[in-house]
């Protein structure tokens, strides 16, 4: 059994609830999720020890929410090469900050992404989002 931390900034709450249905995903598939806030996140040791890694953040002006900006400077440091990974968020309007995460986890992490690419949802509850988060999450967990 493997241990996943999805790791989530948001302003509204939305953000969170796609995080708490990705864990629930990762559990339901015989694995363990943790799920932080990104506060909780000081440095790169807080990351380590982890099979798998999911982050999250909302879209705001096109943007991703500066603490999870700080956070991939964080997880520069923490060796994540080779471990399975995904990003999502919530979005009102343009959705640009999971695809932002995913890139960088991709591409300067050097992370075996899930082949769904990013998980980007306006709200958990709308348009299926509870299922699609939590078939996100098993997508992750079968890679461990």
């Amino acid at each position: 059994m493997g241990n996943i931390l999805i790791v989530f900034a948001t302003r509204s709450d939305e953000t969170k609830g796609i995080a708490n249905l990705i864990g629930e995903g990762i559990r339901m598939s015989g694995h363990g999720a943790d799920v932080k806030k990104i506060n909780e996140i000081k440095n790169e040791e807080d990351l380590k020890g982890y099979d798998g890694y999911v982050f999250g953040s909302a879209t705001y002006h096109g943007e991703m929410i500066t603490s999870m900006k700080q956070l991939l400077f964080i997880a520069e440091r923490a060796e994540l090469k080779g471990k399975p990974g995904g990003a999502f968020g919530a979005f009102g309007w343009s959705g640009e900050a999971p695809g932002r995460i995913y890139d960088t986890m991709a591409n300067i992490y050097g992370m075996n992404m899930v082949s769904a690419g990013p998980l980007m949802l306006k709200a958990s509850w709308v348009e299926g989002g509870m299922k699609v988060s939590q078939e996100y999450g098993k997508s992750i967990a079968a890679m461990i």
